[in-house]
Order: C-alpha cells, then sequence, then structure tokens
C-alpha cells in the first residue's frame, strides 16, 4: 500500500468495505445488491470496450491483448468475467481485508489475476499504464474526486477507456439507495452511503473533462422492483448511472 500523501482514499469509508469483505462472494449477503446488478452492468462494459477497440463480443477472448484495471476491484466481482473474456487484469483496492478474499476466489476459478493492495494514484505515480480503467461505484467513496478522476486518467494509455458508474444526487436516489436499500430492504448496512457524496450525471461529466477525458456515452442502470431486475436505460438515470470516457491519442 502507498503511503503517497497525495491519496483520495477516504480512511472511513475503506473501513467500512474491509468490514463486509468476507461476504464478497454471497450473493445473498452484503453486497446482494451489486451481484443482482452485475450482470447488466458486465452488458454495459464489455459493449463499451468492444465498440471503442472494435471486437466481437461472440469470440471466446474478445478482451485478449488488453490490459486492464478494475480500481476498487472489492472481491473480484468485474476482475473475474474481465479475465475470462482475455483480458489481462489488474485489481487494485484501498481495503486491504479485500485482496485475499479476491486472491482465493480468483484461485478456485483458475484465473489468473494480479490483486494488488493499492490506490490509483499510487499506480499511476509508477508508472502503470492501461487500456481500460474500470471504476465502478468507487467516485462517491474518494475524499477528492476531481484528483481521484485525475489519477485515473494518468492511467490510461493513449486511447484508452475509463467506464466509470456512480449514483445520482437527488430525492429519488436518497430515496431508493439509501432509505430502500439501507433501512427498508437492509441490503447494505446503514451508512454504506453518504447521499451528500452522490454525483450528478452533470457533476461527473465536468469532473472527467477536468481530468483530461472525453465523454462518449452516458447511461442509467435502472431496478424494477416489479419483475425485481435491472436494466440498462437510454434516458433513466436518476438513481444509478455509468458514463464511458476516452484519453486523447495525442
Amino acid at each position: 500500500m502507498s503511503t503517497d500523501a497525495q491519496t483520495t482514499v477516504d480512511p472511513a469509508e475503506v473501513a467500512k468495505f474491509e468490514a463486509m469483505a468476507a461476504e464478497w462472494w454471497d450473493p445473498t449477503g452484503k453486497f446482494k445488491p451489486l451481484h443482482m446488478m452485475n450482470p447488466v452492468r458486465l452488458d454495459y462494459i464489455t459493449n463499451q470496450i468492444a465498440a471503442e477497440f472494435g471486437r466481437d463480443l461472440v469470440e471466446v477472448e474478445p478482451l485478449k491483448g488488453l490490459r486492464l484495471l478494475d480500481i476498487g476491484c472489492g472481491g473480484g466481482l468485474l476482475s473475474e468475467p474481465m479475465a475470462r473474456l482475455g483480458a489481462e487484469v489488474v485489481g487494485a483496492d484501498a481495503a486491504a481485508g479485500n485482496i485475499p478474499v479476491a486472491q482465493v476466489h480468483a484461485e478456485q476459478m483458475g484465473l489468473d489475476i494480479d490483486y494488488r493492495h493499492t490506490t490509483a494514484e499510487a499506480l499511476a505515480d509508477a508508472g502503470e499504464q492501461f487500456d481500460v480503467v474500470l471504476n465502478m461505484e468507487v467516485v462517491e467513496h474518494v475524499a477528492d474526486p476531481l484528483a481521484y478522476l485525475t489519477a485515473c486518467q494518468r492511467l490510461l494509455k493513449p486511447g484508452g477507456l475509463m467506464v466509470a458508474s456512480t449514483i445520482n444526487r437527488n430525492p429519488k436516489s436518497f430515496m431508493v439507495a439509501i432509505v430502500g436499500a439501507e433501512h427498508v430492504m437492509r441490503w447494505l448496512p446503514k451508512g454504506t452511503h453518504e447521499w451528500s457524496k452522490f454525483i450528478t450525471p452533470e457533476e461527473l461529466a465536468d469532473l472527467i473533462v477536468k481530468a483530461g477525458l472525453t465523454e462518449v456515452d452516458r447511461k442509467g442502470m435502472v431496478f424494477n422492483p416489479l419483475r425485481w431486475s435491472w436494466s440498462i436505460s437510454d434516458r433513466d438515470l436518476s438513481v444509478n448511472y455509468a458514463m464511458t470516457s476516452v484519453k486523447s491519442t495525442n
């Protein structure tokens, strides 16, 4: 773990997820919402990567030859499918307790994933470079979103792609992501999220530009309580959403 004073890690946020580390791979545990959302997240991510790099997703290993960073990897819910699709995957997390959980599960699955207890800033300072950076449900937990996204930009090769997802900030997201998920459904421990740290799509788009990237796509991820399922939406970004951006080749 880097001791770089420039880190954007928020120790209190790291502690929340470290306390839940052992439950990452329990689909009925504290990370049930992520397990439920994961197929939709993967669909969005893989389609964005395929479009940017001209890959055919029906191939056996369509992401072969791409180096990918899953920042805030947790237990590896995204790192593992990316590795199965052929990418060379580095999974990084500021919570030390997540790494052994991810390593053991990857070994059990027969996957070769480079998991590290480190930060985006430390990786950037070390000169690491990636074709793809997955930045999923992290930016609302860091101390300085712009500094964090700038570190992610530094980690991208020219022409590289970043997929970021987070939660919008409005009355609906408060009711759904905090009251609903934490208090009513009890999918997450109370206090997992802070509504004041949620980021609107307009704010994230502005931060992405300031970090030196260009937005190319944004979509909502919508939960339907009647069908008990998630879907991608072109219009509804009111709660969960994802945004894709690219780094200039210049």
